[in-house]
Order: C-alpha cells, then sequence, then structure tokens
C-alpha cells in the first residue's frame, strides 16, 4: 500500500491502570472520583507526553464513550481534549458503538483521514482512543416538574427527603446491561451461545483461569508497562495521595477449585460466573494515528500500521459471535488468511462467548494459542468505550515486543455487533 494511503499508530500511545469500580468489592473504587471526560483528559495527555509530535499538528479528537455517565459527558471527546492540553481550535468528535467505541474511533479517524473530506493537511494528526467511568450512576425517574419541597425540581441536586409519591430510581448500569431488542441481558446472549456451542461450566472456568494466569504473568514480566500511564489519586483529609500504577483485577492466586465453587451469576444452572466473566472497570486510552507519509515526512516513528477493517451486524440473541463476521471482513480486507495472525486480542465479555468466537476462529486457520497471550476482559477489566482503545496498544506493542508481524483486535457488541481490526508491526 501506498504510504499516502497507509494509516499508522505513532509510537507513544498510552492507557491507564484499568482500576474496578469497587474496591475489594466494598469501598469505592480506585478511580470512583474520576469521571469519563477526566480519565479520557488523562489518557490523550499521556499519548501527547510521550509521543513526540508538535501539538500544533493535531488536527482532529476522536474518542470513543459508550454512556453519558456523569454531568460532564455530553462533552466527551471535547472535555478529553482540553483536559489533554490541546488548544480550542482542534475540534473533538465523540463516536459511540457501545462496546466496540474504542475500536470505531480509531476506524472513523482512519476515514477521516483517507476520504480527505476534513482532513486539514497542515494539521494531519488525530489523537484517537476511548474512555469509560463505569462508575453509572443511579437514575431517578419522575421526578421532573413535579413540587420537590416548596419549589418545582428543575436543575440541581435533589432531597431525596421530600420526594413525591410515584418516584424511583434505577440503576443505570443494569439497565445498559439489558438489550431490548433481544429482550435478554448481554450476560444471557452469552449463556445462549454456550448452549448453541455445548460449551461447558469446566470449559469456561478454564479460560478464565487462563486469562488471570496470562495476565499476571505478563504484568510480572513488565509487559504492561510501555502502554501503562500510572495515575495518582489524591485521598484528601491531609492523606497521602498513592499511585495506580497497574490493573487491579488480577487474581495473585487464582485457582480452577476456587472458580468450580462460585455459583452461576445469571441462571439457574448457568456457565457465567463472577470468575469467568468480564470485570467492570474505570479506564481509558490513547494514540496518535496518521498517514504513514505524513510520519515519515515529520521524522516520527510508528509503531503499527492499521491494514484491515471489519464491522458486522448478528443476531443480538447471541450477540457475542459478532467478531466472527468482522473478522472475516478484516482478514478479507488486509488479504492476508488468518493463519497469518500471530497475536490475537478478543476481548472477554463472557467465557461461552469467547470460546464460541475461538472455535470459529480456528476454521479460519487463527491459531487459539495465539488469542489473548497476555489475558483479556475476565482478568483486566472491560471498560466499555475504552476496550478498543486499549487492546489495539496491547496488541502493538506485544507485536513489536515479540518482533512478530500480524495482530487481531476484535469484540463483541451489545445489541448485535462485532468490530474487528488487522494490524501490521513495522
Amino acid at each position: 500500500m501506498a504510504k499516502e494511503k497507509s494509516i499508522v499508530i505513532l509510537d507513544g500511545g498510552r492507557r491507564l491502570p484499568r482500576a474496578d469500580i469497587l474496591h475489594n468489592n466494598k469501598a469505592p473504587g480506585l478511580f470512583a472520583r474520576f469521571t469519563t471526560t477526566q480519565l479520557g483528559g488523562m489518557a490523550v495527555k499521556a499519548a501527547l507526553a510521550h509521543t513526540p509530535v508538535d501539538k500544533g499538528l493535531i488536527g482532529h479528537v476522536v474518542m470513543g464513550m459508550a454512556a453519558h455517565s456523569h454531568r460532564d459527558s455530553i462533552y466527551g471527546a471535547q472535555g478529553a481534549r482540553w483536559r489533554g492540553g490541546l488548544g480550542e481550535d482542534v475540534p473533538a468528535l465523540t463516536v459511540a458503538r457501545i462496546c466496540g467505541s474504542g475500536a470505531e474511533a480509531i476506524s472513523v479517524a482512519s476515514e477521516m483521514m483517507l476520504a480527505g473530506l476534513r482532513h486539514d493537511e497542515a494539521r494531519p494528526f488525530y489523537v484517537v482512543g476511548g474512555a469509560e467511568s463505569m462508575q453509572y450512576p443511579f437514575v431517578l425517574y419522575n421526578a421532573r416538574g413535579t413540587k420537590v419541597g416548596n419549589a418545582v425540581q428543575k436543575y440541581g441536586p435533589v432531597d431525596t427527603r421530600a420526594l413525591a409519591a410515584g418516584t424511583h430510581l434505577q440503576d443505570a448500569l443494569l439497565m445498559c446491561l439489558y438489550d431490548p431488542s433481544a429482550k435478554l441481558p448481554m450476560a444471557n446472549t452469552g449463556e445462549e451461545l454456550g448452549r448453541r456451542y455445548g460449551i461447558t461450566r469446566e470449559e469456561c472456568d478454564l479460560f478464565g483461569y487462563r486469562s488471570h494466569v496470562n495476565a499476571k504473568k505478563a504484568r510480572d514480566a513488565g509487559h504492561f508497562d510501555e502502554e501503562i500511564e500510572p495515575v495518582t489519586v489524591g485521598r484528601g483529609g491531609g492523606r497521602p495521595a498513592f499511585t495506580v500504577k497497574y490493573d487491579t483485577h488480577i487474581l495473585e492466586n487464582p485457582s480452577l477449585e476456587t472458580m468450580a465453587r462460585l455459583p452461576p451469576a445469571f441462571e439457574a444452572g448457568g456457565v457465567i460466573t463472577a470468575g469467568n466473566a468480564s470485570a467492570v472497570v474505570d479506564s481509558a486510552a490513547a494514540m496518535v494515528l496518521g498517514l504513514e507519509s505524513d510520519a515519515e515526512r515529520h521524522g516520527l516513528r510508528p509503531l503499527c500500521r492499521i491494514i484491515g477493517y471489519g464491522v458486522a451486524g448478528v443476531d443480538p440473541r447471541v450477540m457475542g459471535i459478532g467478531p466472527v463476521p468482522s473478522t472475516r471482513q478484516a482478514l478479507e480486507h488486509a488479504g492476508i488468511g488468518g493463519d497469518r495472525i500471530d497475536i490475537v486480542e478478543i476481548n472477554e465479555a463472557f467465557a461461552p462467548q469467547s470460546l464460541a468466537c475461538l472455535r470459529e476462529f480456528e476454521k479460519m486457520g487463527i491459531d487459539p494459542e495465539k488469542v489473548n497471550p497476555m489475558g483479556n476482559a475476565i482478568a483486566l477489566g472491560h471498560p466499555l468505550g475504552a476496550t478498543g482503545a486499549i487492546l489495539t496498544l496491547t496488541c502493538a506493542y506485544a507485536l513489536r515486543r515479540r518482533k512478530l508481524r500480524y495482530g487481531l483486535v476484535t469484540m463483541c457488541i451489545g445489541g448485535g455487533q462485532g468490530i474487528a481490526l488487522v494490524l501490521e508491526s513495522i
């Protein structure tokens, strides 16, 4: 491919650690005080600090975000832009393809460059990525326009003691995880895939165990260090701040025996448990994209090329199979077979969902042993809008570190979709 049409990720992209939304399953998570735009701003700032590109050459910011979970979430990529240190003259676009939003941000920025309609040749580089605070709020219904206390409630905080009869709260996180088109929660779509593929509880537990073992080995070997930007968190009240350096969900001593004792989490007799489903975490990631010709012209070092894209729709009742058709598309676009793929980063939404995809990947020639060699969402977490960008960085750095050539990044998407990117290491 000509360098004028080749999209590259520049060396220097960074992600934040992935922090559980609850610390030890009871206290507020380590990143609970940060909104999605704050997390995104940290990632943008870190990527620009590690990528030696003049900020004056940044023409656009494109960030993925799944849900408007905070009062400033409506500003999305714009909030991440200014928090990340870019000027007011840099436009910003928020994209939302639910679980695939971070990968979609990369795709949209690539399309903007290649189409040229909104591409600024004087500022040819794009900051792209994704962010998600999973600290979704409880939502109050039937209060707007009714008298609360001595006035009609329109703005600001609500005194719950003055709520009128008929008002109620719902957990936005749980609401978001139910698909009305499938008439199923996300986890139950994973259970349905498990039934269709005859996947056992033992297989699911072994897959979850493998994720934790691989993630711990990678962390202890320092393989995540070049992609993670540590985050310092203040505690107030005169207490010293602390720094979060690593993903917090990795089990230090995982065991199949412990996993086998966990009860089914979503269905009686089901195969999905707390031990083989993705962790709910907060995080963000960002990187700089550009045409390979522009990177060469400005003396910037590319990390990898993006040579294949794919996005597909599937039956929402088995939304987790989405990586299969999207991977077929991405491989065809890249012009390579599955047997050429050296590393796969597939988001582990739920163990049976991932295992079903792996069975189909084998038919494409993709070696299951090359899938998630550093663990994935079961051990590390799935911050919806950030995951696609995080996995892209993890895959790109791993390809370079191991001197391998081709990587696949893919994930299922709630509502019945899949998205995939094929990377070529430089």
